[in-house]
This record gives structure tokens, C-alpha cells and sequence, in this order.
């Protein structure tokens, strides 16, 4: 009997422990989710906290999915409030949400695994690969040509920038009617020289998905499938489009701004690799984990070492192939935000300290509220993910805003705003965030406030253009 009480003793520590564990991980948790703040405040203005409710109740967001990984692991994950308000299905971590535009670097794997094993080229023309569709050739692709490391950076010259999805009732075009126009958007070419420009196309991801189809001879979900998201963990992901009932069991819908639920749950999206994903927060946090690992020598990962090391090199405007990517050396982070109708999400991992956030939700109004969380999260364990502003206000004159009214479009592509003022206001007209009005920081730079996106005017004896968060650049259109 004496031999027990020792394996009682460690029996009883090791259950100690691993409460204490518990209760941190859900001091940690209540901290964070009660104490978001704007992501702009005013100077000399006292700071409210507020919680994630209060937060998803104020920009009309149903549900909420967020994992924390640190240290190489997912240290917590919780879902709040509605995956579908008409049923009353609530959010839990393995609720699937639209991963929109975080499709792309985990889509872009696919190229990296067929360049692993020799049967294609980052650096080739990547007509040589495909079959029954080709890139049309034109003045622009004489010299340069278009290739998957071009596609992968958004720096192939290529057309489209994002996709809408197709409601439930909608034709359901294949990847060549995309391709060609024949769909909801654009025909989708090469209106610049390849290499020459760094600009964000949906479109080349396209490309890029039916390279690897042709190649793999597989379709895009089923290749991901067998060689990306089940050799990383991620069991409840899936780029099936339109996704079947089997997927459906625990599934977000959609929600529009004023928080309505869209008509048909969700839309479609045939663009798979452009912003297909079905998948959880969870799954890709493993996503991030696994890339940590990999640059932590492991051996038997989803890609070598080398590979994702050329997937972490930077190129134009910090991309790299696949994740955007922000700081260096120790502190360098990858991640992606996305956005399709009815849903936003936002995914930040560092490469080398094993942190990473995965927040997914369920509204068009939820960048702002992703800001906050993200926010809290990066102040309660001191990362560098803070992009909190405090700022002053200042009052210009009409004299002062009236040399910036005009129209301004961004050169290439089919952007245009239409600056006014009202007021004694600056406003500016067909931006994502609908018709917005600006406060003044400078005699040049204004904000906006619910967004915190900078507007930024160039004078060159007149004004000749404005900057988008110094990079979109707007030309006034004479």
C-alpha cells in the first residue's frame, strides 16, 4: 500500500497543474475579450473598454471564431455568438466560416508542392503548363512573361482584382468562363508588363489554380485535399465549391452590414483558389503552425525548409508567395485578411516566435471590429500586431478643402472616387466602406475614423493624387 500513495501524490500535482493551466488560459480569455477599444482614439480622451458582445452588437456582426497559438501550439479557441440567427446555431471552434481571401496563401502551397517535386517551374511562362486555356498573349507579354512566382506576389500584370461569389440561384460557372469573362466579372488578362507593378489580382490566383489542375491532373479541392489540408491537420477545411451537405452540419452563414442574414445563407465562390476556403479558426492556426515548425527544421513537413523560406522572401509592396508579409528578421510576421459577401476574416503569425491570431466572423462589418480584438490580443501578450491610433483633430478652412474636390482613378485599373466637400467636410464617394466622411490630421492628411484608413493629398504646385495608407495611389483625372 506504502507504493501507491507516491502515484497518488503525482496523480493529484499533475491535476493541480493542469487546472491552474486552465484557469490562466480563461483569466487570459476574459481579459481579452473585455477589454477591446476603438482602434482610433482622440487625444487627451479617456480610453472605455468594452466587450466582444457589446463590440459585435455595435458593427452588426453575428458570430465570431478566434484561435490563439503560442509557442508552436493553439493555446485557446472560442466562438461567440451566431452562426445562424434563424436557427439559433451558435459558434463554436468548429463552426466553418468563408476564409475569403485567406484562401490564397494556403491555395498557394499547391504550386510550392508540384515545384517540390519537379513537375513545374516558380520561373516558366506558365502558358507551357496549361492545356485548354491559355494566357492571351499581347505588347505587354512580348519580353515578360507570366509565371507562378509572379502570380504567387500579385506582380504578373494580371486583371481582376476580387471575386462577388454567386448567390444560391446563380449559374455556376466553371474556372475557364471565369477566366473568360463570362461569369459575374471581367475577362481576366495581362494589361501591364509582367513584373513591373505590384497590384493585388484575384484573378492571377485563378491562373494560378488552373496551372495546378493541369498539371496535378486533379480538380483544385480534391489536390488540396489529398496533399495540403489533410497532411497539415486540417480536417474541417474543404475548398469545395458550392460546398456539399456533408460539410454542412456546422456552418456559418453570411451577414450583410446592417447584420441581415444573406439571402441563401452564402454565396458561392467558384474562383476556389482566389477565396474557396470553407475552414475554422482552429484549422488555421494549424496552418501557421505548421509553417513555424517547418522553419524550425522539421523534417517530414507539407514543404521543405528551402521552399518555405523562398515562400517568406519578400517582393514588391512585402509579398511574398502567398502571405503578405510585415517586419524582419525575428519579428518577421505572414499572414492575410479576406473579405467575402457576408464574411471577414484576418490570420497574423510570426515566422520565428511561434505566436499567430486567426479571427473569423460572419459580417461585412467585421474589419473594424477584427481590428479590436486583434488589438486587445496583441496588448495582453505583448506582440507587435497593435495598430492602435490616438490622434487630433484639426479644422481647415473651406479654402483649404476645395483645391482636393474632384475625381480621382488609379491608373490601370477601373478604380475612381469623387472627392467633395459639405459642410465644411471632406468627403470622398465609392470607397469599400460606401460614401465616407474625413476628419483633418495635417493641412494634407485626413482619416477616416470608423476604418482608420488615411487618405494622404500630394501637392506639386496643385494637388495630382492622394494616397490610400501610403500605397493605392488615386491621380486626379484632368
Amino acid at each position: 500500500m506504502k507504493k501507491i500513495y507516491p502515484i497518488i501524490l503525482l496523480v493529484n500535482l499533475i491535476s493541480s497543474c493542469t487546472h491552474k493551466k486552465g484557469d490562466q488560459i480563461q483569466s487570459d480569455i476574459n481579459n481579452i475579450e473585455n477589454s477591446l477599444v476603438k482602434s482610433v482614439q482622440f487625444k487627451g480622451d479617456s480610453i472605455q473598454e468594452f466587450s466582444i458582445l457589446d463590440r459585435m452588437e455595435f458593427y452588426k456582426v453575428q458570430g465570431v471564431s478566434i484561435a490563439v497559438v503560442e509557442n508552436g501550439m493553439i493555446k485557446w479557441a472560442k466562438g461567440y455568438g451566431y452562426a445562424n440567427t434563424k436557427t439559433g446555431t451558435k459558434v463554436d471552434v468548429n463552426t466553418l466560416f468563408q476564409a475569403a481571401s485567406i484562401s490564397k496563401p494556403i491555395a498557394a502551397l499547391s504550386a510550392l508542392k508540384l515545384f517540390e517535386n519537379g513537375s513545374l517551374e516558380l520561373n516558366k511562362d506558365v502558358n507551357y503548363y496549361l492545356k485548354n486555356w491559355q494566357i492571351p498573349k499581347n505588347k505587354f507579354t512580348t519580353t515578360e512573361k507570366v509565371t507562378l512566382e509572379k502570380l504567387l506576389t500579385h506582380t504578373a500584370g494580371m486583371t481582376v482584382n476580387g471575386f462577388p461569389g454567386y448567390q444560391q440561384t446563380d449559374e455556376f460557372p466553371n474556372t475557364i468562363d471565369v477566366l473568360n469573362g463570362k461569369g459575374n466579372t471581367d475577362k481576366v488578362v495581362v494589361d501591364t508588363i509582367p513584373g513591373s507593378i505590384w497590384r493585388y489580382s484575384g484573378g492571377g490566383y485563378t491562373v494560378m489554380e488552373k496551372v495546378v489542375e493541369d498539371v496535378s491532373g486533379l480538380p483544385f479541392d480534391e489536390y488540396m485535399s489529398k496533399n495540403i489540408l489533410l497532411p497539415i491537420g486540417m480536417k474541417n477545411s474543404t475548398y469545395q465549391q458550392p460546398i456539399t451537405k456533408e460539410w454542412q452540419n456546422n456552418i456559418s452563414a453570411g451577414y450583410y452590414e446592417n447584420g441581415k442574414l444573406i439571402e441563401g445563407l452564402w454565396h458561392n465562390n467558384p474562383q476556389q483558389a482566389a477565396g474557396g476556403l470553407w475552414t475554422t479558426a482552429s484549422d488555421l492556426a494549424l496552418f501557421c503552425i505548421e509553417i513555424q515548425d517547418i522553419m524550425r527544421d522539421k523534417k517530414d513537413g507539407v514543404l521543405t525548409k528551402k521552399t518555405v523560406e523562398r515562400m517568406l522572401t519578400k517582393h514588391k509592396n512585402n509579398w511574398g508567395l502567398g502571405p503578405s508579409l510585415q517586419g524582419q528578421n525575428k519579428s518577421l510576421i505572414f499572414g492575410h485578411d479576406g473579405r467575402n459577401i457576408g464574411f471577414t476574416t484576418d490570420m497574423r503569425a510570426y515566422v520565428y516566435q511561434g505566436n499567430a491570431v486567426v479571427i473569423l466572423t460572419n459580417g461585412d462589418k467585421g474589419e473594424n471590429l477584427i481590428k479590436e480584438i486583434r488589438n486587445s490580443i496583441s496588448k495582453y501578450y505583448n506582440w507587435s500586431i497593435n495598430n492602435q491610433k490616438t490622434i487630433e483633430i484639426i479644422k481647415l478652412p473651406d479654402t483649404v478643402l476645395n483645391q482636393y474636390s474632384g475625381k480621382y482613378e488609379v491608373k490601370d485599373r477601373d478604380m475612381m472616387h469623387k472627392v467633395e466637400v459639405k459642410d465644411n467636410q471632406l468627403f470622398i464617394t465609392n470607397t469599400p466602406f460606401g460614401n465616407i466622411s474625413l476628419v483633418a490630421l495635417t493641412n494634407t492628411k485626413f482619416m477616416h475614423l470608423e476604418s482608420g484608413t488615411v487618405f494622404e493629398f500630394l501637392i506639386d504646385k496643385k494637388v495630382n493624387a492622394f494616397m490610400v495608407n501610403n500605397s493605392m495611389e488615386f491621380v486626379i483625372m484632368e
